[in-house]
């Protein structure tokens, strides 16, 4: 005679626990991986917000004074004229985008101001700079 069995009526999580810890090392690894921007101070000032329809080129001034494009993203160092030249062609196919400025509070203001020369050297039409808002008072 055979006997009947019975079914097991428990669900082994130890193998869903495993899975979930090796997914929560490599979440942690590649996390900071994530954040290639490029380290801006940005000032901070009470200007309104604006709503930009489309991905704009973004153009940051380091505290060195050093330019890095980025083009819907990461960042790249980039020089003046290389600068030019990428605004430029992705301005003639897109000649609505938007360009934003972001420098640090250190950078000296004839680096920003050359940033935006380069930005309408090469067609740009709308030229923004960007700003961190004023911390809530409590």
């Amino acid at each position: 005679m055979r006997r009947k069995r019975k079914a097991m009526a428990e669900i082994n999580v130890v193998p869903y626990i495993d899975v979930t810890l090796v997914l929560l090392i490599i979440f942690m690894i590649t996390t900071p991986l994530l954040n290639l921007g490029v380290e801006v101070d940005l000032p901070e000032s009470e200007a309104n917000t604006v709503t930009i329809e489309e991905e704009p080129v973004v153009i940051n001034v380091d505290k060195n004074g050093d330019f890095y494009l980025s083009i819907g993203g990461e960042f790249e160092l980039i020089d003046e004229e290389s600068l030019k030249r990428k605004i430029a062609a992705f301005v003639k196919a897109n000649p609505k985008v938007p360009i934003v400025i972001g420098a640090d509070q250190g950078v000296e203001y004839g680096r920003v101001y050359q940033a935006m020369v380069v930005a309408q050297q090469a067609g740009a039409k709308k030229v923004g700079l960007i700003s961190d808002p004023l911390p809530a008072s409590q």
